[in-house]
């Protein structure tokens, strides 16, 4: 790829909006695209230049090495308007750096700042209108790369297509959650790609969920592979766990994602003067709490919801309701989040970054 690849970025442009028939009150998450993508592709020992266009199936070979050994992987991330009509990121870089760390560990190409950060810039110039004000409102942008070279090989695939694609979206909200501890399955493994923000990742998670579903609960607290006695994520979240008034999670590792959201949850504790321990939270340390009364929250974090309350949980076939809380650490944590998201509050972190 040249070095000016993203200065003569190639931008063919849609004929026609269709943001005029979007119902933008009415969004189900993750299902509406706005007009345009962006589309790189990596062939020859090298990045191409990117090109934005108006979004639309593309052809792919039968033979892809997507399709057969599963190189795929993706980013969550928001862009959000303030008042001014600004159209703001929420720590870009750290997205752009866990992308690329997911890159190497599924032996795919790294890509380019000025590629993904450059190109995500130029993209949410052109689709600015599809970020609406008011809090609430964002716009979810999904950055993927897959393997596109032919051939049934069981080998790392030669070509590789990134792209970003972008989805309205309002305030994320999913009822009440209730979840069963993992006993049997796993969300990932030591040595495995579970740091990885891998397509597999999250197929593998679809049965185990499918029979907490059936059984009333939403989703699953994973427990570690070896013991299933370590409390690990939520869902495809991070978790934490109120204990009295000290918020405990669990630390990153090679089966624990490095979410964005969950770090700056834990920065924005401490500036709160909201104690949070990073250890391994045992599931006996959990069943205690409830029992004695001293477990007071439990909540998800991730880019969709921010954080996401758990009213109840079950293991071993028992159920242990959490008490309401008046005074929420969740949900004062995520009003103080989505409050520097929305440049409603200042942003003393700098996590803030104008398109």
């Amino acid at each position: 790829m040249s070095n000016n690849a993203t200065d003569s970025i190639i931008i063919n442009k849609a004929e026609t909006s269709k943001i005029g028939s979007v119902d933008f009150e009415n969004l189900s998450f993750g299902n509406t695209f706005t007009d345009h993508m962006l589309v790189c592709d990596f062939r020859n020992g090298q990045w191409e230049t990117p090109e934005i266009k108006p979004y639309a199936p593309f052809l792919i070979d039968p033979s892809a090495k997507v399709f057969h050994y599963g190189q795929a992987i993706f980013e969550g991330m928001k862009a959000y308007k303030d008042e001014h009509d600004d159209v703001w990121l929420f720590r870009p870089d750290q997205n752009f750096d866990r992308f690329n760390k997911s890159a190497v560990r599924l032996a795919m190409p790294e890509v380019p700042e000025e590629v993904f950060i450059g190109g995500l810039k130029k993209i949410l110039e052109i689709e600015k209108e599809w970020v609406k004000k008011g809090k609430g409102n964002s716009l979810y942008i999904r950055p993927f790369m897959i393997a596109i070279g032919p051939g049934v090989i069981a080998a790392p695939s030669t070509q590789y297509r990134f792209m970003i694609i972008l989805s309205p979206a309002k305030s994320y909200y999913s009822g009440e959650v209730k979840v069963i501890i993992a006993e049997h399955y796993s969300r990932a493994a030591n040595g495995g790609i579970g740091a990885a923000k891998a397509a597999g990742n999250y197929s593998a998670q679809f049965y185990p969920t499918k029979l907490a579903n059936e059984a009333g609960f939403q989703q699953i607290i994973w427990t570690d592979d070896a013991t299933h006695t370590k409390l690990e994520e939520a869902g495809t979240m991070n978790v934490f766990f109120r204990i009295n008034d000290t918020l405990y999670t669990a630390p990153t590792s090679e089966r624990i994602l490095d979410g964005v959201t969950r770090k700056s949850l834990i920065e924005l504790a401490a500036r709160e003067n909201i104690k949070v321990e990073v250890r391994s939270v045992l599931v006996a340390e959990l069943i205690e709490a409830a029992e004695n009364g001293t477990l007071k929250e439990i909540f998800g974090a991730g880019t969709a919801a921010v954080v996401n309350p758990i009213v109840g949980f079950s293991y071993q076939d028992k159920y242990y309701e959490l008490p309401k809380q008046e005074n929420s650490i969740a949900l004062d944590l995520k009003e103080k989040l989505n409050n520097i998201q929305y440049k409603l509050a200042e942003d003393t972190f700098g996590w803030t970054v104008k398109v």
